[in-house]
Parts: C-alpha cells; sequence; structure tokens
C-alpha cells in the first residue's frame, strides 16, 4: 500500500503563512460566474471593490496551499493522477473580512478504506497572522483511486440528503467554456483542469472543471436565491463530489429551504447527471 497510515494519520504540518486581499476576493467570485448581469446591484457586490462581499466558499482558498503539502508528507507515495475530492466541509465563525493576513495549519485526522480507494481526511484551521484568533476550519475528503482494500472504518457520515419533497427553488448557472482557465487562477493549478493530454491520461475526455468552482456556484446560488445575498447568515457550507463538470455546461442548482439549513444538490444539464450530493448550507443564529 503506498499510504502509509501509521505515519500519516495524525501528521500536522507547520503553519503556513498566506493573505488575501479585494482583488482575490474578486478574482474568485469571477471565477465561479459571479457578475451577469455586470449592471445588477447584487451581482456587483461580488466583483466591485465598493460594498464588496465575501462567499462563505471562498474560505477553501487560503487553505489551498498547504492542503497541496500533505502529500509531500512521507507515507504520501501515490501519482497525484489518482486523486479525486471525495467531499469538503467549511465551518466559518464569522463573515469573512475582504482582506486578511492568516496562518493555517494541516492535521491529517484519518485514512479509510473505501473499497476501490483509500479516503484522506485533512482538517486546516485557519487563524488571523496577529491575534491567533480563529477565522475558519476547512475539512477536505480526498479520494485516492486504487488504494483501498486495507480494511478499517469507512470514513465520517456525509451532509443531509435532500428532502423527499419538490424543491423551493431551482437556479440555473451555466459555465463558460474557459471556466476552468479562469478559475484556476485562484490557486488550484493542478494539470487535470487545463491539459487535455493530463485530463485524458486520468480518464476524462478533456479538462474537468475545478470541483471546489461547483462548489462554490452551488454557494452562490443558495446564498443569492434563499439568503436574499447575506453573506454572514452561513455559519457552514458542506458537500460531496458525486461527479465531473465539463467547462461550458449548465449547473441546475435545487434547493430546499429548511428551519436550519439550506440543503442543496446539483446536476449537470446536458447530461443529466449528478454533481454535488449531500450539500448543505448552516444558517447562523438560528
Amino acid at each position: 500500500m503506498a499510504i502509509d497510515r501509521a505515519a500519516v494519520v495524525g501528521a500536522e504540518l507547520p503553519q503556513a503563512a498566506g493573505a488575501w486581499d479585494v482583488d482575490d476576493v474578486i478574482l474568485y467570485h469571477l471565477g465561479l460566474g459571479a457578475g451577469v448581469p455586470p449592471e445588477d446591484p447584487g451581482e456587483l457586490s461580488y466583483v466591485y471593490e465598493d460594498g464588496l462581499k465575501v462567499l462563505p466558499s471562498f474560505a477553501v482558498i487560503p487553505a489551498l496551499a498547504p492542503m497541496w503539502q500533505v502529500f509531500r508528507l512521507p507515507g504520501m507515495d501515490f501519482d497525484l493522477g489518482r486523486i479525486l475530492h471525495g467531499e469538503q466541509v467549511v465551518e466559518l465563525l464569522g463573515p469573512l473580512p475582504t482582506r486578511a493576513s492568516v496562518t493555517t495549519t494541516a492535521t491529517v485526522t484519518g485514512v479509510f478504506d473505501k473499497g476501490s480507494g483509500a479516503l484522506i481526511v485533512v482538517e486546516l484551521l485557519t487563524r488571523e497572522a496577529g491575534s491567533g484568533a480563529p477565522l475558519f476550519t476547512n475539512r477536505n475528503s480526498i479520494f485516492v483511486r486504487g488504494e483501498g482494500g486495507f480494511g478499517g472504518g469507512g470514513g465520517p457520515r456525509p451532509g443531509p440528503a435532500a428532502p423527499d419533497r419538490a424543491p423551493d427553488r431551482v437556479v440555473r448557472c451555466p459555465t463558460l467554456p474557459q471556466q476552468a482557465l479562469l478559475y484556476r487562477l485562484s490557486g488550484d493549478k493542478h494539470a487535470l483542469h487545463a491539459d487535455p493530454a493530463y485530463a485524458r491520461r486520468a480518464g476524462f475526455d478533456r479538462p474537468i472543471l475545478h470541483g471546489l468552482c461547483s462548489y462554490g456556484i452551488a454557494c452562490k446560488a443558495a446564498v443569492d436565491a434563499l439568503l436574499d445575498g447575506d453573506v454572514s447568515a452561513v455559519a457552514g457550507y458542506r458537500a460531496r463530489f458525486a461527479g465531473p463538470v465539463y467547462p461550458g455546461e449548465t449547473l441546475e442548482v435545487s434547493l430546499w429551504d429548511e428551519p436550519d439549513r439550506i440543503v442543496a444538490g446539483a446536476r449537470c444539464v446536458e447530461r443529466d447527471s449528478v454533481v454535488l450530493s449531500h450539500c448543505s448550507l448552516d444558517r447562523r443564529g438560528r
């Protein structure tokens, strides 16, 4: 087995410094497709520095660089072309600022047998650099194809499934053919999202959209449709990545307005395939 569980479980990386400013926030939002139509006040609040707000899903961006360092730990010996993003969970202590200097600590909390592969769970805590006050936590579940069969528990439980009723809102979100090329400028430059030859070797017809881009698109759809654009109302956000999206396809995001959370799911319209499941946004203060 190329993953040495004894070596990696509990391993903690040194603090990694990071920072962002308004341009990073705007670029991230543009990478999700924000700003259409450009004269709309709600869209401008995502892409114009005057009155800029930050989607809760932006919390994944400062954790990207520390997350990639996890794969360099002793005991992580596998081809990165075999990894898939399984699930993403973000917990926020408050609204995200438009600029900050931070530190992030990454800890491998588990490696689980999923049969056809292994699931690596990593927790990343991000704090303000000056005060040390915690801002948010990411929990990333990474699936490594071909590394299963070693036994043990199956890993964390997924988030809530969609209710057995019609959704309260359905939002269609078209993506651009160059969407992945734009989104990768926010930090995830994995070749799977740009290089056609690499994508074919990984088993895809062509480069796929980042799972975290679909994650952000669904977050924005929920915040705009059911929270009136109030990003501060979200205390946590999670989703399971159920299938790929190819740039240029349309996401259909279904939303259920529950008392303590918004439950969501997303499918690709063109291929009628689920791409996000067990997806929910926890409401703050309710």
